[in-house]
Formats: structure tokens, C-alpha cells, sequence
């Protein structure tokens, strides 16, 4: 029984979930069709955490060789994509030679599933970066059954890790935050912040939370809820407070009903900077992670409004995530682009 509301839970997201209650199976749903890498049967986890990756650029590629570097000194055990994975428009379909240009082929030799989240620039179309095509995300579901190591069988997904455990040490929470931040309002009713899929998206967020026994849940969002960088905030956006879209106001309001105070982490990109915030004390034990400089990076810019552990607006870079029972260890590396060095930042251990 626990097995098969794992099993549930872990693929059937989104409108197939809720296709047995009568809504319109509107949003994508990939089952594997390749054998997939597999996933992670310990309890001692090694995560690789990338963000904004997909430009298939020379950034990517040095950001990646210096990534495989510690992956290979540390062992690896799975990796995040926080969205942006197809730049600038998303894919055409899901047999676009982008996925193999700006995603497998960078990545060849991190040889573990890839949680990954759709970003605006995924769900966009004729206006790069406007996240105003939703649907366009679907051949990245899609893409799912086409790849050993991308993971994505439905618009937004839970992995309980060891997977048949009955306390599993972590469980991820894929988010698809698109709809509810995007630069433009959304056109199609089912997209709207307030229309089906959105609905669906938090009633299956507040359920996974709520019935989750992972000693440890970590929310995989492309936008931020709280964030230095220049973007700013969940809710206020490159300065904009208006509007259901844009400001990311609707947005702010899903991560303070359902995320804070029940995730210990959210891990966002969106911001090409890399960010460790201090928010536990005032998100009732959530940390924000912003990680978001896999393939570009910021201008040394920010908005800094949020207290943090460490933070850098102007490198490449990535993240490492251990995680054990009692303690998360997350290390912070740079990258010059020349050389492709990863060089080690700081490193923030959370106890239990």
C-alpha cells in the first residue's frame, strides 16, 4: 500500500491525478519509455544543484566540466535542474536537437536522474523569457520518456528518496511556478493564477506536504520566494507589485500558504547568482537556496533585503547538497569561465 502511494505520487501529477475527479487531462504526462538511470536506494545522498543551465554556451559547458570534477572526487548521487533548461524559447518539441546540444550532451558522465523544474524561458515561444506559453513546457514532460537521465514525468512531481522506504530520508517537491510569475498575463483560462491547473498544482502540493513522512522535504521551484538578487522578491518583482503575474504576488501567497514552515528548503534558480539566505527564523524554519548561475551570471547587482549565510552576484557556478538524517551540508562552488576551476565558496551545515 505505502509502495503504490509512492508510486502515486511520484508520476502521477498535475491533470492526470486529478483526471479520476472529473478535470480535463490538459497537462502532459510522460511514462518511461528508455531505462532510465536509477534512482538512489541509500539513505546518505549527494546532490548536484544546478539552475539556468540550458544556453549550450561556453558557460554551461565550463560550469559542467568543473561540476563533473567534484562529482567524480565525491560521488553523485542525483542531480537538479531549477529551470531555464532549454534557453531562449524552450523546445520546439520533444525531439528538438536542443535537448541534446544544451542538456545531454553537457551533462554526459553525471550519469544519475536529473530532477528537473520548468522555467519561464521553457514555457515561452515568441517572446523569449515571457513564460507566457505554458504548453510549450509539455514537450519537456514529454522529453522525459526519451532520456535516461531526465526526469520530469509530469509538469510538477514528488520523489520520496530511498523510494520504498517508510520514512524516506528526503522527498523533492517539483514545482511548476511559471504560470503564476510570468512576465506577460496568461491567455489560456487554464493557465490563469486562478484557473484549473494552478488549483490542482496546490491542492496536490498541500496533500504531498501533508502526508510526506521524509525526515527531510526540499521544495524544486525556478522562482524564488525570497531572493537578493536582482529580481528581488516573490511578490515584488524587478519592482513590480501589481498585477497577478509579473510581481510573482500570487506566487508569494502559494509559498506562504503551503511551503513555509512545512519544506525545510526551497531550492530556486531564475536569479543568476548563487545565495545561501538566513529566512529560517522568519519563514518558521524554511531556507531559502537560490542557485542560479549554471550557464549565466549576474552583474554584481542585487536587492538585498533578506539576511544571508553567503551569497555572490557576479560568478558562474553550482551547489552540492548532502544530505544525511541529521544534517543537510551545502557547498557553494564558483567557476571561472576561462579555466573551468571550481572553487570551493563556503559551505553551510543545518542539524536536525
Amino acid at each position: 500500500m505505502q509502495q503504490r502511494r509512492i508510486e502515486r505520487r511520484k508520476v502521477l501529477a498535475g491533470a492526470v491525478a486529478m483526471a479520476a475527479l472529473g478535470a480535463l487531462p490538459r497537462t502532459a504526462w510522460a511514462g518511461p519509455a528508455v531505462q532510465k538511470f536509477p534512482m538512489p536506494t541509500g539513505r546518505d545522498l549527494t546532490v548536484l544543484v544546478t539552475g539556468d543551465a540550458g544556453t549550450g554556451a561556453e558557460g554551461q559547458w565550463a560550469v559542467m566540466k568543473a561540476a563533473k570534477e567534484i562529482c567524480a572526487r565525491e560521488g553523485v548521487s542525483l542531480a537538479v535542474g531549477l529551470g531555464d533548461n532549454i534557453y531562449e524559447d524552450g523546445p520546439e518539441s520533444p525531439d528538438d536537437d536542443e535537448f541534446d546540444t544544451k542538456f545531454e550532451q553537457p551533462n554526459d558522465g553525471v550519469d544519475v536522474p536529473w530532477l528537473m523544474v520548468l522555467g519561464n524561458h521553457d514555457c515561452s515561444g515568441f517572446i523569449p523569457g515571457s513564460g507566457g506559453q505554458p504548453s510549450r513546457g509539455d514537450h519537456e514532460v514529454v522529453y522525459h520518456s526519451h532520456s535516461r537521465r531526465w526526469w520530469m514525468p509530469a509538469r510538477y512531481y514528488s520523489v520520496p528518496l530511498p523510494q520504498k522506504a517508510a520514512k524516506p530520508a528526503v522527498e523533492f517537491f517539483a514545482l511548476d511556478t511559471t504560470p503564476i510569475a510570468s512576465y506577460v498575463m496568461q491567455t489560456d483560462p487554464y493557465y490563469y493564477w486562478n484557473g484549473p491547473f494552478m488549483r490542482q498544482q496546490k491542492e496536490w502540493l498541500n496533500r504531498a506536504l501533508t502526508e510526506s513522512t521524509a525526515t527531510w522535504k526540499v521544495v524544486l521551484a525556478h522562482h524564488p520566494f525570497r531572493n537578493n538578487g536582482k529580481h528581488g522578491n516573490a511578490g515584488e518583482y524587478d519592482g513590480i507589485t501589481a498585477g497577478d503575474y509579473a510581481s510573482g504576488k500570487r506566487l508569494a501567497e502559494m509559498y506562504e500558504e503551503i511551503v513555509v514552515g512545512r519544506a525545510d528548503f526551497i531550492l530556486a534558480g531564475h536569479d543568476h547568482t548563487l545565495q545561501l539566505l538566513n529566512t529560517a527564523p522568519d519563514l518558521k524554519g524554511t531556507e531559502q537556496v537560490v542557485c542560479g548561475a549554471a550557464a549565466k551570471h549576474g552583474d554584481g547587482s542585487s536587492k538585498v533585503t533578506n539576511k544571508a549565510f553567503w551569497q555572490n552576484f557576479s560568478s558562474l557556478g553550482f551547489m552540492t547538497m548532502k544530505i544525511r538524517d541529521q544534517q543537510v551540508v551545502l557547498d557553494t562552488y564558483t567557476v571561472d569561465q576561462a579555466t573551468a576551476t571550481p572553487n570551493h565558496a563556503y559551505r553551510r551545515v543545518r542539524q536536525r
